[in-house]
């Protein structure tokens, strides 16, 4: 019996043909998004060294979110990864929403970000 192929399988299929054009540089790293049932993570990476430069999740401490599987707390997210891309110095990057449809906690992460002073 065949199996129906899931969802995140198809999701790393569209990240992979995305990553083909989409590379972070030293100019414009790249800010990448990845969230689960439970949480929302974000970091901002220079491909060409391949180092995490900046990185924010809801399981930071300071942030303190209720429940991370929430658009407020993907706001907190966006919003404390760009206050702390701006402190480094880090004022455009590139968005990989890493196969994940430009919706939800995903575009209020990204509005988030755009409001605290990030250019993409």
């Amino acid at each position: 019996m065949l199996r129906k192929p899931s969802k995140n399988i198809g999701r790393q299929k569209r990240q992979l043909r995305a990553r083909k054009t989409l590379n972070g540089s030293i100019e414009r790293p790249r800010l990448n998004v990845f969230r689960s049932l439970k949480h929302i993570y974000a970091q901002i990476i220079n491909d060409k060294n391949g180092t995490t430069l900046v990185a924010a999740s809801t399981l930071d401490k300071d942030l303190q979110v209720e429940y991370g599987g929430n658009i407020d707390a993907a706001k907190a997210v966006g919003e404390a990864i760009a206050k702390r891309a701006l402190e480094k110095g880090i004022t455009k990057v590139v968005f990989d929403r890493a196969g994940y449809i430009y919706h939800g906690r995903i575009a209020a992460l990204a509005a988030a970000a755009r409001e605290a002073g990030l250019e993409f």
